[in-house]
């Protein structure tokens, strides 16, 4: 279904996955990619929301530290890798390319206009700092890491976003939890849900903490906000 395009940026040129719904032109929804690059997860949940009637994109954002990398989360030494570009990883650099590949597809006749955003793990703290740093017209975040040191940008927050936050999250503690709650529960721009029992990446299908019945019900409250805030 999908197709690789260029998106061309005052730093360079990047490859991002881009799927086609059946009808367009149509909104658009930038997929934002977990430590492991634009893997076959990220290409299927890119291809899903082709399904649903979206223009769905999702961009190389390891392009600056290396180019092309899909690894995926069933070995050692390709968690070790994923946590070196991790750790590699300029976010802010991030959110440029974010909003380079917002522009990119906005411009396109095949979309409405609306651009949204979805993110996971990593791509789930980008997803935030995409509502608050770019003009996307709604973002989802799923178990963010690091959104808790970034709250004070929700007094930038001027389109709705919406955060997926899992209860035993190992990477996002129980204290990380309460200052995301503390800081954003009562933003009028912010939708927050949380899965009890559900640790990280509860919605990587595959994964080792994957659980269908909270992954399915995560992804139609974000399929429903999109509906809401695209259309």
């Amino acid at each position: 279904m999908g197709e690789r395009i260029t998106i061309t940026t005052e730093d360079g040129s990047f490859e991002a996955y881009l799927a086609r719904p059946e009808k367009t032109p149509a909104a658009a929804v930038v997929v934002i990619q977990e430590i492991f690059g634009v893997n076959q997860v990220m290409r299927d949940i890119t291809d899903g929301l082709a399904g649903q009637g979206y223009l769905a994109v999702c961009p190389d954002l390891f392009w600056r530290i290396e180019p092309g990398i899909d690894i995926t989360d069933q070995s050692e030494a390709e968690w070790k890798r994923a946590f070196e570009l991790f750790n590699a990883f300029d976010v802010d650099a991030g959110v440029k390319d974010i909003q380079a590949t917002i522009d990119a597809v906005r411009k396109r006749p095949d979309c409405t206009g609306k651009v949204g955003a979805v993110g996971f793990c990593l791509g789930g703290l980008l997803a935030f700092l995409t509502a608050t740093r770019t003009d996307a017209d709604a973002s989802v975040a799923y178990y963010g890491v690091g959104i808790e040191n970034r709250t004070a940008e929700a007094e930038k927050l001027t389109r709705p976003v919406l955060l997926h936050i899992a209860e035993e999250d190992q990477f996002v503690p129980k204290e990380a939890q309460a200052a995301i709650q503390q800081a954003l529960a009562n933003h009028p721009q912010v939708t927050i849900y949380t899965y009890p029992g559900r640790d990280h990446a509860f919605a990587r299908v595959g994964g080792a903490h994957y659980d269908e019945a909270d992954a399915m019900k995560a992804g139609g409250r974000s399929l429903q906000f999109f509906a809401q805030h695209l259309s």
